[in-house]
């Protein structure tokens, strides 16, 4: 009998995500200079998750 999917390890599940956390957004934004240090933190722009 097969294990079912959800109960495998979180080290096995892998899923590309399309929604970035606030602190992920600041440091792609700032990587691509589109914020800078003592910019608002609410009210990002959109962000796609680079590939």
């Amino acid at each position: 009998m097969s294990q079912h999917r959800s109960l495998k390890g979180a080290s096995t599940i892998t899923a590309k995500r399309n929604v970035l956390k606030r602190f992920e957004r600041v440091e792609l934004l700032t990587k691509r200079g589109q914020f800078k240090v003592g910019d608002r933190v609410l009210g990002l722009r959109k962000t796609a998750p680079e590939a």
